[in-house]
């Protein structure tokens, strides 16, 4: 305090006072702060722990297992509420009038005998205080008796739980209890048993500080799989958590996550929700209600989505499937590869490791013609299925083996010369029978001996002059990437980078962008092209421990009896496609059925058509139901006080006295008519099946896209 009265402000809070700055040397630096100036404090993981201890329970096919309670298989039968308020109020007048009998001894003095044979006389005439007790206890006793008998007839219980007070609390579940050390999923037991005592800790401490993720948990639980098959080392593996941290093993992008997340994801199950089953009576009970979420376990069996514009296909299903498919790969589960017309919104750029522009002068990466094999028969056929395959007979048993054979001709030959495939304009070229590069290569061939290669271009110049020759629609389809557009593509010289579907052996995010304005054609043969290579490459895997998907938005065109076959082989191999249709009418008519069989999953959107549903009805099948029909018949008196009595309640009611007969049949009708799946599902909705590649079905289910 001054002389004055005054504070000295020196050292407050409220008005510092500048002081000079105290010489230091020059080489000090100030801490550095925590986090960046400006940004949030950083999290703790009560969420993400929160996350990891939710129950998941085993449940049926396609229900999302986060945090899910079941519900019984059968629907508890509900009492309506007119007659359950009606029955109780009956039940009340009913024990009033029984309690007011007694009590005013029209039925008797029996109730009160018990209380006579079984007390002492003194409890009853000697106290006036323990006289008043005793009886007033006995009333009390039997009132009470004769509310829980009428309680129960009246269902006085299931009015409290419908219409009290628990009704009005909110929902809100219960609070999990927490799991013990051993079974913390947070605590990585996996590893404590396995003696890497310091990397669970590690991994422990990261969790709950706020620093691992959900994918981060995948990617590390996925490492420590590779650990216990025998692909890692406990040591690698160790030294590289007590290195990096929950950093280690990461994806070789260096991607922890995606960019955004516009769906809801549960790595921990591999599932990703599409939306919430409907509350409706043609829906199993246990799935009312539930969240609807798929994952590897069924795309594995592969998934037909059909309906019009606009209903949902590309926004609800393919950008849901591939953001959850890109965090799979990020942690080294998956590989996808998603093929859509450019600016279809398929997700952006950044979620993906190769981005496939055709057509696009910007495009980083090229487009294998040949899907990156080094054998022309294989070479040639899946490039015969890109080109003609459409035209092939469309019965299950058509192929294309001899537009294979004209492509063998020419693509062998060829690459024994240059050690390389032809590209497009030379092998349009060969295929339209141009004299000098036919000449040039036939002298190659003959400088080097290669008779039985000789042969082959024998045989092709014999069928050139053949009327009908293959030859010539071959070299009509590749015209059409023969153009301006496609220069810089589908380069065989090495000069581009060309990705191959040869690297779904690693776990790798592909989206491929096709030309689809100005180059409808065009982009119709590169999907049957993506779509050949894809069902070729992953059937050849050494390593089937990635879950490998295609997810082709608008497969108009595109199925063939080769596609469907390579389809059905995809189960087997751990991969699996994802086609989305405008109307079954693009697929021909004999392959609709192989294509809806080949597929375990399969979606209707509303806005089908009734032919459309009519496919849908038969592939589903029918289900015994029970039906009941019920008749009135009108009732005749026969005696004068009985049609008095039927005059007064047709006067009150204004019908006439009939007589109710109820009949209850099993009858076999269709799980979805064509009818009801052409006018009965609302919009943003859809009608799904699923089937898990164990077996495991789930009948068709009205499920809320928008949920």
């Amino acid at each position: 305090m001054d002389s004055d009265g005054t504070r000295d402000a020196r050292g407050t809070h409220a008005n510092p006072v500048p002081r000079p700055a105290e010489p230091r040397e020059a080489s000090a630096v100030p801490p550095m702060p925590p986090v960046p100036p400006g940004a949030p404090p950083r999290p703790d993981g009560s969420a993400f722990l929160t996350w990891l201890r939710t129950s998941r329970p085993e449940t049926a096919p396609g229900v999302w297992r986060f945090g899910h309670r079941p519900r019984p298989e059968q629907e508890p039968e509900r009492i309506p509420a007119r007659q359950l308020l009606s029955g109780a109020v009956i039940a009340f007048l009913v024990g009033w009038l029984v309690w007011s009998l007694l009590w005013n001894g029209y039925l008797g003095g029996w109730w009160v005998l018990p209380l006579e044979l079984f007390t002492p006389d003194s409890w009853r005439q000697n106290d006036h205080v323990g006289n008043a007790v005793l009886w007033y206890s006995y009333y009390t006793l039997i009132a009470v008796a004769i509310m829980l008998v009428v309680g129960r007839l009246g269902r006085w219980g299931e009015v409290w739980r419908r219409y009290g007070p628990p009704a009005w609390r909110s929902a809100v579940p219960a609070a999990e209890p927490a799991p013990a050390p051993e079974q913390d999923p947070a605590e990585w037991p996996q590893l404590r048993r396995a003696g890497a005592h310091e990397a669970a800790e590690r991994l422990a401490a990261e969790a709950r500080a706020g620093l691992m993720r959900d994918v981060d948990h995948a990617r590390l639980d996925r490492a420590w799989q590779g650990v216990r098959s025998g692909t890692h080392t406990l040591a690698s593996f160790t030294g590289a958590v007590l290195k990096d941290g929950s950093a280690a093993c990461l994806h070789p992008s260096g991607e922890r996550d995606v960019p955004a997340r516009q769906a809801r994801h549960d790595l921990l199950t591999g599932q990703v929700r599409l939306g919430t089953t409907a509350d409706d009576p043609r829906n199993p009970y246990h799935y009312r209600g539930s969240g609807l979420a798929l994952g590897p376990e069924l795309l594995g069996t592969s998934l037909l989505a059909v309906g019009p514009a606009g209903s949902g296909k590309t926004g609800a299903v393919i950008r849901p499937l591939a953001e959850s498919l890109c965090l799979h790969a990020l942690a080294g589960r998956a590989a996808v590869v998603v093929v859509g017309a450019a600016g279809a919104g398929l997700g952006p750029a950044e979620s993906y490791d190769v981005v496939v522009r055709i057509g696009h002068p910007d495009s980083v990466y090229d487009l294998d013609l040949y899907g990156g094999t080094t054998d022309p028969d294989e070479a040639a056929a899946i490039l015969a299925e890109a080109l003609v395959g459409d035209l092939a007979d469309p019965h299950p048993g058509g192929d294309s083996r001899r537009s294979t054979t004209v492509l063998a001709q020419l693509l062998g030959p060829f690459r024994a010369v240059h050690d390389r495939f032809p590209s497009v304009p030379e092998l349009r070229q060969l295929l339209d029978g141009t004299p000098g590069p036919l000449a040039a290569l036939r002298k190659a061939l003959t400088d080097t001996g290669q008779e039985p290669l000789l042969r082959e271009l024998d045989a092709r110049e014999r069928q050139m002059a053949h009327p009908g020759d293959v030859g010539a629609v071959l070299a009509d389809r590749i015209a059409l990437l023969d153009r301006p557009a496609f220069a810089a593509f589908f380069d065989t010289s090495g000069q581009s980078r060309p990705f191959s579907l040869k690297a779904l052996d690693h776990p790798v995010r592909v989206r491929i962008d096709l030309p689809q304005r100005g180059h409808a054609d065009a982009s119709r043969i590169l999907a049957r092209l993506v779509l050949a290579q894809f069902t070729a490459s992953v059937t050849v895997r050494e390593d089937r421990s990635l879950f490998a998907c295609l997810l082709l938005d608008d497969a108009s065109g595109v199925v063939t009896p080769e596609s469907v076959r390579g389809i059905q082989r995809l189960r087997s191999a751990h991969a699996g496609t994802v086609l989305t249709l405008r109307t079954l009418d693009d697929v021909p008519r004999p392959l609709r059925g192989p294509l809806l069989g080949a597929t375990g999953c399969r979606m209707a959107l509303s806005g089908l058509t009734p032919w459309d549903g009519q496919d849908f009805a038969e592939v589903w099948g029918k289900e015994w139901t029970e039906t009941r029909d019920v008749t009135d018949r009108q009732i005749i008196a026969e005696t004068p006080a009985g049609k008095a009595v039927h005059m007064l309640r047709r006067v009150i009611t204004g019908q006439a006295p009939t007589a109710r007969a109820v009949t209850v049949r099993q009858v076999e009708r269709e799980r979805w008519s064509a009818s009801e799946l052409a006018h009965g599902v609302p919009p943003g909705h859809a009608v799904l099946s699923l089937t898990t590649v164990q077996g495991e079905h789930a009948p068709p289910l009205l499920v809320d896209l928008r949920g």
